[in-house]
């Protein structure tokens, strides 16, 4: 794969979960802005409250990642990517950090 394709792929991928994210949580979200019980409806079941806990330990794991490498690797911005990772999610947040590492000096 090439240099071009995988950043396509990375920005496709990062850009279409905020979309969907919109699409399909906004809505509801616009109509009862209940943030504490949207939340809580990701642990009505095993199912989603395994998916949420994945999620929710993506971004701890995420945020953990972004705080050391902005010391070893002088990665500036990444604080962008914890809070994006809040709203809409892990999935753009890890694709803008991956954006915002390759403009790191090199060699830091």
């Amino acid at each position: 794969m090439g240099r071009t394709l995988y950043w396509a792929l990375i920005a496709l991928f990062g850009v279409g979960f905020a979309v969907a994210f919109a699409i399909v949580v906004v809505p509801p979200l616009l109509e009862n802005p209940d943030i504490p019980g949207a939340f809580a409806a990701g642990f009505v079941n095993p199912y989603a409250a395994g998916y949420s806990l994945d999620a929710i330990c993506c971004w701890l794991i995420l945020s953990t990642w972004i705080m050391y490498e902005r010391f070893t690797m002088k990665v500036r911005h990444g604080w962008i990517a914890i809070l994006i990772g809040l709203a809409p999610g892990v999935a753009t947040a890890f694709a803008l950090y991956l954006f915002l590492r390759q403009r790191a000096p090199a060699g830091a």
